[in-house]
């Protein structure tokens, strides 16, 4: 097929070349902004009177018939050629003639790519933060519908402190906020038209790029012709705050993860995100969950490639640059079903609320609630703490727990302890006394949910 580039050159290129320049199978994927952005450069192009009402007219007309011809399937994306770019440009000359070859004025494929993939990635941001919204719902009702299940809180994955289920599956929630956050923000440096930008210099024809730039829902236009069109940080920033947001769902899918083991039993997935083995009837695996924290890398390294991609580009474009869609497909690709999976599949998740309770009641984890106990009666912590710590020693002598440790004993390490001891590390007293704001009391759970739920009622 004739390159509609061809001129200075045959346009005649190898076979294996051709395969490896074209970049349609996977920028095809972006036809319909593609089609958009050639509409509203036709409208601008007479808007400014260099071409005519009547062929803008016509090239819009024959725009948006390919556009309907490809969504109802009667047109098929030709894959012999270069880009979709071309492809359009093509079918839309055979159609409607010379006209068609006028569309081309006063743009370059640069600006046209940087357009599109603009176009493209905000689109996908819209259902990306749909996605997170839906998620960090369900997050807040597993939170509302459990807020009376006690477990045992965590670091070093030693178990530390007693808190509410709900306080624990919140701070998922709080990161998945901040996921929709920096997704919006990197939107708005998107948001920014590079089209006029030509091929990296401007062009002699007197445009108007913030007319072309409103048509198509852009914030405003890229101010410097040269950073229009080698400018891709705004696919940086999306596969930051991409690799941000599954570091997120691969902490809590490794929540998950150890929580469905027998050894915690905390939770109970449905068995329509688990797996069975081959080989061992009695398996049930999280096999969802370790996909998720699996893929986490996969985006990890989308990250990486566009940053060694553009590490040592000259400015302006160079074809270097088509490395940019595929990364930043697949990462988004990947992410979308990531979520489309998580959100389900906590949705359909049976909490064991009497599991996590006797895991609480062991471990000593109302220690430290000992130690304030003997600071609210004058001592100071470090004396307080070090007692603490000889008593739960002693405790672990004997195998007993501090409930259980008679009170005589009690006041031979300190003559403070009275009987109103046992009320005070009682694990349910332990979590409801934690009445700090963002702890892990009932009253502060409930505080949280109602925090979340409106942060997402202002992101509507």
């Amino acid at each position: 097929m004739a390159k509609m580039w061809a001129g200075r050159t045959s346009g005649e290129t190898d076979r294996i070349a051709d395969d490896f320049n074209s970049s349609i199978g996977f920028d095809s994927r972006m036809y319909r902004q593609d089609i958009t952005g050639s509409i509203a450069h036709a409208k601008m192009l007479a808007k400014t009177g260099i071409i005519t009402d009547a062929d803008a007219a016509e090239l819009t007309e024959g725009l948006e018939t390919i556009l309907a011809d490809l969504e109802s399937g009667r047109l098929q994306i030709d894959p012999s050629c270069e880009d979709i770019h071309m492809f359009v440009e093509q079918v839309l000359t055979e159609r409607i003639g010379d006209t068609g070859k006028k569309l081309h004025t006063a743009r370059s494929r640069n600006d046209q790519v940087a357009l599109d993939i603009r176009m493209y990635l905000r689109d996908e941001e819209k259902e990306l933060i749909a996605l997170l919204k839906e998620l960090a719902e369900v997050l807040a009702d597993t939170a509302e519908k459990n807020c009376g299940a006690v477990m045992p809180g965590y670091t070093h994955l030693q178990r530390a402190q007693p808190i509410l289920f709900s306080h624990h599956i919140l701070a998922y929630a709080m990161m998945i906020l901040r996921d929709i956050s920096r997704i919006s923000d990197a939107k708005e440096r998107m948001n920014l038209s590079p089209i006029g930008s030509c091929a990296f210099a401007g062009t002699t024809y007197h445009t108007d790029r913030a007319f072309e730039a409103e048509l198509l829902g852009f914030d405003s236009i890229t101010q410097n012709s040269i950073d229009g069109v080698s400018d891709r940080d705004f696919c940086l920033e999306l596969l930051g705050a991409l690799s941000i947001l599954m570091m997120h769902l691969s902490r809590l899918s490794e929540e998950i993860v150890l929580w469905t083991s027998w050894e915690f039993k905390f939770v109970e997935l449905s068995d329509s995100y688990t797996t069975g083995s081959s080989i061992m009837p009695q398996k049930k695996n999280s096999d969802m969950a370790e996909l998720i924290r699996g893929k986490t890398g996969r985006v990890y390294g989308d990250l990486m490639a566009m940053l060694t991609m553009l590490k040592g580009l000259p400015l302006a474009y160079n074809k270097d640059m088509q490395e940019d869609k595929e990364s930043v497909f697949d990462a988004v690709d990947t992410v979308k079903m990531c979520l489309k999976v998580m959100t389900p599949m906590l949705s359909t998740m049976k909490i064991l609320p009497e599991n996590m309770r006797k895991a609480a009641n062991e471990g000593f984890i109302n220690a430290t609630d000992l130690a304030d106990y003997l600071v609210k009666k004058g001592m100071p912590f470090r004396s307080a703490y070090k007692i603490s710590g000889s008593i739960v020693a002693e405790c672990i002598r004997r195998g007993c727990v501090l409930d259980t440790f008679p009170l005589a004993d009690y006041r031979a390490y300190s003559e403070l302890i009275g009987d109103d001891i046992y009320s005070e590390i009682n694990i349910d007293h332990c979590v409801e006394t934690r009445i700090s704001a963002g702890g892990t009391s009932s009253g502060s759970v409930r505080t949280q949910i109602a925090w979340v739920r409106a942060q997402l009622e202002k992101e509507s």
